[in-house]
């Protein structure tokens, strides 16, 4: 059994880690971020099996990918807290010539990433190229990928659920943070994603519904049941509804804080709201 406190304390480690990473450089995407803190840290802390130091390969190995690379932030602090690299690399956050860009890239080698991303749309392509690559490799371990429900206004999106159906491509699991928001307002207002569930069983996927994403119990719980459906045919998806700006109560119930750096102030009073810490960097 997962020890959930500690789960919990860490995941509050994270969102501080996230706010004084886009404070410290007035630059990045703080909502998400704050947003998927719980399924990340159910993620790597307790469900992804996988040894360090990093491996680029990830052969017999669960991998992840990000899709939606703006939310590099808790990426980042995650991977730090988990041991991929020394914590107080996150100090570095979007300087010159770190490796901890606003969107994840390959170039500098920062061990935890495999590919860049931030281009919306291309993640869940790129996780099925490696989910195949596995199934040729007689590799039995699972790919994972996080996206964005705005991103699924990106046309590719579709083509890639459409192939992963058709190829049976079975020992993927896709999540898609359905937080509702987008930069320019909700996601149903700037183009209304309709019944995701029915789409996702109409394209030959195994739907999952996750109703509290920033419950570490039900994402873990959640992720358990995903892993049973895995290789009956149909690749997974669970569809994760999520708080934008989640812990911080005057970035939640918003989009403001898509992209948008706290002031001093504002720090102040969001760090006072995630109090238990593990250490600062």
């Amino acid at each position: 059994m997962p020890d959930l406190k500690l789960l919990e304390k860490t995941t509050i480690q994270v969102r501080r880690d996230i706010l004084r990473m886009v404070h410290k450089v007035n630059s990045g995407h703080p909502g998400g971020s704050l947003g998927c803190a719980e399924f990340f840290v159910s993620l790597f802390f307790d469900q992804l099996e996988f040894t360090l130091p990093f491996k680029i390969d990830g052969k017999n190995e669960d991998i992840f990918f990000l899709s939606n690379g703006h939310i590099s932030p808790v990426f980042y602090s995650v991977l730090a807290r988990r041991g991929f690299f020394p914590i107080e690399e996150l100090n570095t956050f979007r300087l010159i010539n770190s490796r901890l860009q606003g969107h994840p890239t390959t170039h500098e080698g920062l061990p935890g990433i495999r590919v860049a991303s931030g281009s919306l749309g291309q993640g869940l392509s790129v996780a099925i190229g490696s989910a195949l690559t596995k199934k040729l490799d007689k590799d039995s371990k699972t790919v994972f990928v996080l996206m964005g429900d705005g991103e699924l206004q990106e046309g590719q999106n579709w083509e890639a659920i459409m192939y992963a159906a058709a190829n049976k491509v079975d020992n993927l699991i896709a999540t898609i943070d359905l937080n509702g928001r987008q930069i320019d307002g909700n996601t149903d207002d700037v183009l209304d994603l309709g019944d995701l569930n029915n789409k996702f069983i109409s394209f030959g996927w195994e739907v999952i519904e996750l109703n509290d994403g920033n419950s570490i119990n039900e994402v873990i719980n959640k992720i358990k049941i995903a892993k049973t459906k895995l290789g009956y045919g149909k690749p997974i998806v669970i569809l994760m509804k999520t708080e934008m700006g989640n812990g911080v109560d005057f970035m939640m119930n918003t989009h403001a804080w898509h992209g948008k750096a706290p002031n001093n102030e504002q720090l102040k009073i969001a760090l006072s709201q995630n109090k238990e810490t593990i250490g600062d960097y």
